[in-house]
């Protein structure tokens, strides 16, 4: 169980990962290879968790939940890293048929979540009409509007076990604060979801948030978190702007890895069944050479876990 939560939200990956079930669907949020909860992400990688419905705006978490087979189905708008347009081990699962997929549009996934966050069954939306959406989603449905009776796609609420974040700060009661420009879904990920985890690059004391940020940058309430793990270089590969850039070097190993198992099961073994502190040290020693661009806020913010 979540450590301690009557005095504070404070937890770990291992707590968060001990709160997970088989056959769960789980959101996570971030877009793409930014701003990812890559430690938690590990941390279920190195689990026993298996038959994972996985919802998001895709990158590396959803790959490396392909590449050890513990998604058993993938819900997505997009799946890429970013400079990297195809996520490749999300490829290689799609074209080997191993995991199942529910393919939509960018905006028809974001009206999903916010369905689920409004406790409705559906919003209806024009996005999916004369396109394959519709084909290749032979479940999904169409209805007519009362008003003017336009045909229009009824996007079905998805409403999510756990949503899993990642964010710049949060503070010990669970408020969470975005530094960057975008939080991307995050908000309505923690809405849609029944129980929201949430990695952050440095834990705050109650009332310091807005030492670093305008009230705007606080997006995700504590009403909707669960648990909050203070995690520097949590992110990592991804970017967490501004505390550091994507390391586009370590992302260029990640996914030459997908080209044969050996080489997914070298870079496991040394980026993934490895401790976090050891994987920091990683993360630093790479964004310190020619990886990505590590800040001082990041730097302070791994010595103080």
């Amino acid at each position: 169980m979540v450590s301690d939560i009557s005095s504070g939200k404070r937890c770990t990956e291992a707590d968060v990962v001990a709160e997970l079930r088989d056959g769960m669907t789980i959101g996570v949020g971030g877009w793409g290879s930014r701003r990812k909860p890559m430690s938690i992400i590990r941390a279920i990688l190195r689990s026993d968790l298996r038959d994972l419905t996985i919802v998001a705006y895709g990158g590396p978490d959803i790959g490396m939940l392909c590449a050890t087979g513990q998604a058993c189905k993938i819900v997505y708008g997009f799946v890429s890293l970013d400079s990297i347009p195809l996520e490749p081990h999300f490829r290689a699962a799609r074209q080997q048929g191993t995991v199942e997929a529910m393919e939509l549009d960018e905006g028809m996934l974001q009206l999903g979540l916010r369905a689920a966050a409004w406790r409705v069954s559906f919003l209806p939306c024009r996005a999916g009409l004369g396109s394959a959406i519709l084909d290749v989603n032979p479940d999904m449905r169409t209805v007519m509007s009362p008003y003017g009776g336009e045909e229009l796609v009824a996007m079905p609420a998805l409403k999510l076990d756990v949503a899993l974040l990642h964010a710049n700060r949060a503070d010990e009661r669970g408020d969470v604060q975005y530094l960057g420009p975008d939080w991307y879904f995050d908000d309505l990920f923690a809405m849609a979801a029944d129980r929201t985890f949430v990695s952050c690059e440095k834990i705050v004391p109650v009332g310091a948030l807005l030492e670093e940020g305008p009230l705007e940058s606080i997006r995700v309430s504590r009403l909707f978190t669960d648990g909050v793990v203070e995690a520097p270089f949590g992110a990592h590969f991804t970017h967490c702007v501004p505390d550091y850039d994507r390391d586009e070097a370590l992302q260029r190993e990640y996914a030459a890895s997908a080209k044969e198992p050996d080489a997914w099961a070298a870079f496991r073994a040394k980026y993934v069944d490895v401790p976090e502190s050891d994987y920091r040290e990683l993360a630093m020693s790479s964004l310190e050479g020619d990886g990505g661009g590590a800040s001082p806020k990041a730097a302070q913010s791994e010595s103080t876990r």
